[in-house]
């Protein structure tokens, strides 16, 4: 454990202190005119044509769920207007979207920082009107004060939804890892539900041995699952790093070396050519970074080929029909943004 910190430690800083060396300048120039042709539409945009919607917030995380777009997912555009209001006295951060085989949207989201046991949870048919806006009580018995950062992945093996989130541990279940951070320490836990009203008893999903949040999960291909997390122990880890399964259930194995600087939180991929493109907010620089990879071992950064426009943060990324992204801006005048 102490040389697996050693070297993630290491990869951060020389990440945040290097410029790109000559092998990732080499591999970008090599791979993003690829990226550039899959990314670019063959016909002009139709209604069926699909867009990538990126679900945001802005700070301090109490107006409501925000909405970006990209036709490219490069370049990226905010629709103007909040689409759901967080209940009076509570937050709507780090929303996590996902479509399900009925073409209903599932939302979820964090409603406090502490205090609580729940997530935030709404559903949709056009991502203008919610419906069952709730919060779901999932760690009732447990010995925690926050759920963080929930992320939706659906199971279609299983015909089931899995829910990722992050919760505080006691300080007596501390590693000698944990207490090299100052902050709290969480551990990633784990449910299932088919209908967002029964859901599995909790489980801990992940647990690399040290303060974790922020578990986004990818599946590359059958029995080949990603999960991208942060490792949130504070000063000088708050990065982001990779693991890998042949099931969404875990065990999770082989943690990759740090990908991201300091600072990181809140990853998100989308499919680019023969690889991946992972986005994630840097926000120790109020800005966003990304990375293209395609094995999720080695990284290249290509901050230089993305645009966001400021103060958005954090959500997830899917794919929707362009209709539905015309619907939403021709709404976009009933709501202030």
């Amino acid at each position: 454990m102490k040389s697996q910190d050693n070297a993630m430690k290491k990869n951060a800083e020389e990440y945040q202190t290097s410029i790109i060396s000559g092998k990732h300048r080499l591999m970008i120039a090599m791979l993003f005119p690829a990226l550039i042709l899959f990314f670019l539409p063959s016909k002009a945009w139709g209604e069926e044509e699909e867009v990538y919607l990126y679900t945001s917030f802005h700070e301090p995380s109490t107006d409501g769920l925000r909405y970006l777009y990209s036709e490219d997912g490069l370049h990226w555009d905010s629709i103007p207007g909040i689409w759901l209001v967080p209940e009076q006295g509570k937050v709507l951060r780090d929303p996590s979207i996902i479509m399900d085989p009925d073409s209903t949207f599932h939302l979820v989201w964090t409603t406090q920082w502490k205090g609580n046991k729940s997530f935030g949870y709404a559903k949709s048919h056009d991502l203008i009107h919610w419906t069952d806006v709730k919060e779901i009580e999932i760690m009732s018995g447990k010995e925690t004060d926050n759920v963080w950062a929930p992320e939706l992945f659906y199971d279609e093996d299983n015909g089931k939804f899995l829910i990722i989130w992050a919760s505080r541990i006691p300080e007596r279940e501390y590693t000698a890892a944990d207490t090299l951070g100052k902050n709290a320490c969480h551990r990633l836990w784990y449910t299932t539900t088919k209908d967002f009203l029964s859901f599995s008893e909790p489980q801990r999903y992940y647990d690399p041995g040290f303060n974790s949040i922020d578990g986004y999960l990818i599946k590359r291909a059958n029995a080949n699952y990603v999960l991208i997390l942060k490792d949130n122990r504070k000063p000088g880890y708050s990065h982001l790093f990779c693991a890998f399964s042949s099931s969404p259930y875990g065990p999770f194995h082989s943690p990759s070396t740090a990908f991201s600087p300091t600072s990181s939180e809140g990853p998100c991929a989308i499919p680019a050519d023969d690889g991946w493109i992972i986005y994630y907010d840097h926000y120790g620089n109020h800005r966003f970074g990304a990375v293209f990879t395609t094995d999720f071992h080695s990284f290249s950064p290509i901050d230089e080929h993305i645009s966001l426009p400021r103060n958005h943060k954090h959500g997830s990324i899917i794919k929707v029909k362009r209709k539905i992204i015309d619907e939403i801006l021709s709404s976009a005048s009933k709501h202030n943004a």
